[in-house]
């Protein structure tokens, strides 16, 4: 009897190790029938005009293969006010996707509200990505009451914008390159009544512009951040010691609303400006309707975006200038800040247990698989590398399909994902080239280098001080806008009534925990 028990335990014990890989491998093939994990990603796509990924994109079955992740992906608008009205929509219905981007002001209202999820605990899961994209700097970008509730990316290059003017309109009219307000709206004038196109039509103007806001570039924006350098008060924040705090509660910034209203009465900018979008605005310089704007090197300079306008004028040229001196010595292109891309996670995903499969995805994109595929797309495809390992457009196939290329911008659009502004970026990004009609040479590094000599407001720091309520925001904006169209006369006495105002509803209160921020966290020079 015993004997048979031992034999009996033996037995079950036996089978109880041959069943049990049989067990594990059970609840992997179960794992598997269950299909992927679907995660929905709404990105900030690196070139708007060339689309999404298609639908049988390499990059989407590789995902799906190594990872067991069904990707979903939508391109969140160009323009930040409408990606602010998508996000802000979503978030209203408690329909926030999985993973998305979001400016620091919006997740400033998610945050309160539940709608995103702490991700302290994700940095030792992505070691690689880690490592390259989350410093300290990065972490407290997005941090509130001690956690941190986005992911921040390095974002866009430092310095990377300037001021440039038709050089070519210049020569015609006998003008040279203004160095001073006056000086520019005499240049404005000419471009706007000169015929500057020699077309004998009255189709030009001397300043293109479009409404580009941020917590830190307040209404305007950066367009005419130039403008209002001039007077010293360019940016939402002044974050000099001895002087911090709003820039609208500086007189200067009533003498850089006249100049521009002056600018819109002679009708010397672009009328459309208020309503332009920044498609809108790139479409209207690339079809030569204006001769004076503040650009990005690479939407300026790249060869995709450079092309339509030397198509349509071979003999066109564009050269960026100082930005113009006002009438108390004051000059600036605009502020700049160490920018950040921001992408949350939402806590509806982590009630769906995808917060895991969110790192595993990230930490894939931070592998040199990831990093080349979604950067650059496929090695002999849409790339290769020159003797250096460096990306580049040379030796393809098919010219047309190269990374620099229209045809291949739509497999890098998540590459703002996964750069993190190295050199291996920076050189393959901006490589030169020689266009198509004109035959120039062209290099968007060239034009970066150059636009980051100009004089520049230090402003680091400034996107995170405190933003106006919503109610705030709106009388500020809407108010200034008013001032500028002539719905309110532009006035000193208007103007002082309109800041009392202003003070009134809370800006006194935001100019107030700004400065007891600034201070608090070392932030002014």
């Amino acid at each position: 009897m015993k004997r048979t028990c031992t034999v009996c335990i033996a037995l079950v014990a036996l089978l109880s190790l041959v069943s049990l890989p049989l067990f594990s491998q059970g609840t992997a093939d179960q794992a598997k029938a269950s299909g992927p994990t679907t995660i929905e990603l709404w990105y900030g796509a690196a070139i708007t005009e060339a689309g999404p990924p298609p639908a049988d994109w390499v990059g989407f079955q590789i995902i799906k293969d190594k990872l067991n992740i069904e990707l979903k992906l939508t391109a969140l608008p160009s323009n930040e006010s409408d990606q602010d009205v998508k996000v802000q929509a979503a978030a209203a219905a408690n329909n926030l996707p999985d993973l998305f981007m979001v400016r620091r002001d919006v997740l400033t209202r998610l945050v309160p509200q539940g709608l995103v999820a702490p991700v302290d605990d994700l940095y030792e899961k992505m070691p690689i990505r880690t490592a390259k994209h989350y410093d300290e700097v990065s972490r407290s970008h997005a941090r509130f009451n001690g956690k941190t509730y986005g992911l921040a990316d390095p974002g866009s290059i430092t310095k990377n914008e300037g001021l440039l003017v038709r050089k070519d309109w210049l020569d015609k009219l006998g003008l040279a390159v203004p160095k001073t307000t006056d000086e520019l709206l005499a240049v404005m004038r000419a471009f706007t009544f000169d015929d500057p196109d020699g077309n004998g039509k009255n189709d030009t103007y001397g300043y293109g512009a479009f409404q580009e806001i941020n917590n830190y570039e307040a209404w305007p924006g950066r367009r005419l951040e130039p403008i209002f350098g001039a007077f010293g008060v360019d940016g939402t924040w002044n974050m000099t010691a001895s002087n911090a705090g709003l820039n609208i509660l500086k007189p200067e910034f009533f003498d850089a609303m006249s100049l521009l209203k002056q600018m819109a009465d002679e009708g010397i900018i672009d009328p459309n400006w208020l309503a332009y979008k920044k498609d809108d605005f790139r479409a209207a310089w690339k079809q030569g309707r204006f001769g004076i704007m503040r650009e990005q090197n690479a939407a300026f300079a790249a060869t995709a975006n450079y092309a339509p306008f030397d198509k349509n004028f071979p003999d066109g040229e564009w050269i960026i200038i100082d930005p113009p001196t006002g009438p108390k010595g004051h000059a600036s292109i605009g502020p700049y800040t160490a920018g950040f891309r921001i992408y949350a996670i939402s806590a509806k995903a982590v009630k769906e247990g995808k917060k895991d499969k969110i790192a595993e995805l990230l930490e894939w994109m931070a592998s040199d698989e990831g990093y080349y595929l979604l950067g650059w797309g496929v090695e002999g495809v849409n790339y290769t590398k020159d003797a250096n390992g460096i990306p580049v457009a040379a030796n393809l196939p098919n010219p047309d399909l190269a990374f620099s290329a229209p045809g291949g911008q739509t497999v890098t659009q998540l590459r703002n994902m996964v750069f993190y502004n190295g050199d291996i970026e920076l050189y393959a990004r901006y490589p030169k080239y020689i266009t198509a009609t004109s035959k120039k040479e062209m290099s968007a590094l060239d034009v970066l280098r150059v636009m980051q000599t100009k004089k520049w407001t230090p402003a680091v720091g400034s996107d995170t001080l405190p933003i106006p309520n919503a109610d705030l925001k709106r009388f500020y904006e809407q108010g200034l806008s008013e001032f500028i169209t002539g719905k309110r006369s532009l006035t000193r006495d208007n103007w002082n009534k309109w800041i009392d105002e202003f003070k009134r509803l809370g800006g006194q209160d935001w100019n107030d925990k700004g400065v007891a921020f600034a201070k608090e966290n070392n932030l002014l020079n």
